[in-house]
């Protein structure tokens, strides 16, 4: 545990279109522990001494019941709201708008509530002791860089169906230089824009969405989130993502990003048939005594 304060931002806002329902609340644990409850009890043992979700009016109250109340015993919580008609002046949300703006407007949300250096993760992934460690070491040296975790491809495959991923490509002083998503990758392969297949190295390093900052991240997205909206505020499926935002800022030299790689295996709950995997891994380290004091 270090001395250094640290907070950890949840993106717990988002629906969970493809697994259908709230899979941010689906109980997984033996005494119906959620995901989440995992991620929170990980990040406390590595030093992060507050969480933040960010998450929406609409599931308020069923994630206070069902997650916070729990966890708001154990640590220090707040919780921020991620609503379309959180803009800034000048901005209202155009008729017919149902999607959320995006990841980099959810952490944007939370700036009233951050004053430290901070990690921010998805709410229904599986990320692991070590890679709340290594974040939380990174955070803990202050050098001003951002830092991400990255994970190898081969441990973040689904046998229920396709995935997305974020292959990080590096400098040599492990510093990111860019992220390419990668769509529909079936057992480390994938068809490119010409139909052929393609195979990725199981090693390959991709991000999961485990980002690492400093506080100075917000003035950046304020700033991003309005160039975006200027463009593209009309366009009813846009969202301002947050790794397009971090990728602006190494393509401008504003920042640097150091990425740490877990060899743990991430888990996810993509698809619904995603969840005994996950029930029975959380299962079999617990039995280990890797989640005793939950």
């Amino acid at each position: 545990m270090s001395n250094f304060n640290t907070t950890l931002v949840v993106m717990a806002a988002g629906m969970g279109s493809r697994f259908g329902g709230l899979k941010q609340l689906e109980p997984i644990g033996a005494n119906g522990e959620v995901l989440l409850d995992y991620s929170v009890y990980d990040a406390q043992k590595a030093g992060f001494n507050k969480v933040v979700f960010v998450i929406k009016h609409a599931i308020e109250k069923d994630f206070r019941e069902m997650v916070g109340k729990r966890i708001e015993k154990k640590i220090d919580v707040d919780y921020a709201f991620q609503e379309l008609d959180k803009l800034p002046a000048g901005f209202s949300v155009p008729a017919g708008r149902e999607k959320p703006w995006g990841t980099g407007h959810a952490v944007l949300c939370c700036k009233e509530f951050v004053h430290q250096p901070f990690a921010a993760i998805n709410a229904d992934d599986f990320y692991g002791p070590s890679a709340y460690r290594q974040i939380n070491n990174c955070l803990a040296n202050q050098t001003g860089n951002y830092c991400m975790v990255g994970f190898r491809l081969k441990n973040t495959l689904t046998d229920n169906g396709t995935v997305s991923r974020g292959v990080c490509e590096t400098d040599g002083n492990n510093h990111l230089t860019n992220i390419t998503e990668i769509t529909n990758i079936k057992d480390c392969a994938y068809e490119n824009s010409e139909g052929n297949k393609v195979i990725l190295p199981p090693d390959t390093v991709v991000s999961m969405n485990m980002w690492g900052f400093t506080t100075d991240l917000f003035g950046y997205l304020e700033d991003g989130f309005n160039k975006f909206l200027n463009e593209k505020i009309n366009v009813p499926k846009s969202e301002y993502f947050l790794p397009f935002q971090i990728d602006e800022l190494i393509k401008n030299g504003k920042k640097k990003v150091d990425v740490l790689v877990a060899e743990d295996k991430w888990y996810g709950m993509t698809y619904q048939e995603d969840k005994p995997v996950v029930k029975a891994a959380i299962a079999e380290m617990t039995k280990n005594g890797l989640y005793d004091g939950i």
